[in-house]
């Protein structure tokens, strides 16, 4: 698929893999934890926060093909994590994996990758992948690391063929939280690291449904000046509720909206009839989409990095963004009282909704991802803002 004559038997020195859904294979050198897993092949445009892609939990069941080169050049440290562990199940580059290079890092990448179990497969022409995902869509794969150089390459073929894909699949339950808690840490700074404790206790309560969430959103509604419950994925209407918010918070996530909207949209519905404030990203955008009337459906490649230019209606502003994401809200499906507010500049797809007779927004990108590099942390404070007036 990637390369111009990808073929089944390894090449001298070959010590991993990636397997494809259609029978090709791209040899290269395995890094990171020995191995083998399944999932969805797709790539990812940022020139680093390959830490932070990686512990995404809205990147379970993918395996993620970097564009940028030069990948695990500023190593690994403890702090740039977007969950408790990797979500991603492995990492494919151009370029071995060097020296780091950044004063806060503590480990390798590759080590880091090792110590964490996921793969990585270096040598390969991320470039020629790229394009080929570019042209016939994400495929199923399955990346594999041994360092006797010995595969099972029909068999791991095989897998990649009857693995379901993601379509119709409910990830989020996965990775969600189990249980409620409060978050109150804040933003990082150079010489402080991430403020603690930084919640304010007279700010407004937002109740944040995990289902797959990044700890720098937490961390940025908190900087806005709320105060946070975090709840499972599947928490009810009336255990949300229990908690008293101000607002309700719908995160990013893993997975087809359309599945876990199985459950989650009754709680969104049931929230909007009492018009308790929503603000949602990303899965969180497709489930209030979904609330609403409208439809998702899976794109050919994804929208994932963090160059991606989207659209203000409102003024005509260009907002340079993170994304993250294999599905998108059907413009055209949503109803007359759901009004566009965001739109990306590279396909068109809708970027940001808003309803015009409940308090409730959201938009497809990560603003707490920070790419522009701030162009869109207002949202977080129009979210707090709005609860703190009361509207």
């Amino acid at each position: 698929m990637a390369d111009a004559t990808p073929s089944r038997t390894p090449p001298e020195g070959a010590t991993g893999c990636l397997a494809l859904a259609n029978g090709d294979v791209l040899w290269g050198r395995g890094f990171g934890a020995e191995g083998a897993a399944v999932g969805e092949v797709c790539f990812n445009t940022a020139m680093t926060g390959y830490q932070e892609v990686m512990t995404d939990p809205s990147y379970a069941g993918q395996i993620i093909t970097f564009t940028f080169p030069h990948i695990g050049n500023v190593g690994a440290n403890p702090d740039d994590v977007e969950g408790l562990n990797p979500h991603a199940l492995g990492c494919i580059v151009r370029e071995d994996v060097t020296d780091p290079s950044n004063f806060r890092a503590t480990h390798r990448f590759d080590g880091w990758l090792r110590n964490n179990g996921r793969i990585g497969l270096a040598g390969i022409d991320t470039r020629a992948l790229t394009r080929a995902i570019r042209v016939q869509g994400a495929p199923n794969g399955v990346i594999a690391h041994a360092s006797d150089g010995r595969f099972d390459v029909d068999a791991l073929i095989e897998q990649a063929r009857t693995w379901p894909g993601l379509e119709g699949m409910d990830l989020a339950k996965q990775v969600s939280s189990t249980q409620s808690y409060k978050w109150e840490d804040g933003l990082w700074s150079a010489g402080e690291g991430y403020a603690t404790h930084a919640a304010n206790p007279d700010g407004p309560h937002v109740v944040a449904i995990d289902f797959g969430l990044k700890r720098n959103i937490l961390r940025n509604l908190v900087a806005a000046g709320a105060r946070l419950t975090v709840v499972p994925a599947t928490a009810t209407f009336d255990e949300v509720m229990a908690h008293q918010p101000d607002g309700v918070f719908l995160s990013n996530g893993p997975g087809d909206p359309a599945a876990t909207g199985a459950y989650a949209v009754p709680v969104i519905r049931e929230l909007l009839a009492i018009s308790k404030p929503i603000f949602g990203i990303c899965l969180g955008h497709q489930l209030l989409g979904l609330a609403v009337g409208g439809k998702t459906s899976k794109m050919h490649q994804g929208h994932r990095g963090a160059n991606h230019p989207v659209k203000r209606t409102d003024d005509g502003r260009v907002e340079i963004t993170s994304m993250n994401h294999g599905f998108a809200v059907e413009t055209e499906s949503l109803p007359a009282n759901v009004e566009p507010t965001h739109f990306s500049l590279f396909d068109g797809s809708l970027a940001g909704l808003r309803l015009t007779d409940k308090p409730a927004f959201s938009v497809q990108y990560h603003p707490e991802a920070s790419p522009g590099p701030q162009d869109s942390h207002y949202l977080f404070e129009q979210f707090v803002s709005q609860l703190e007036r009361g509207v």
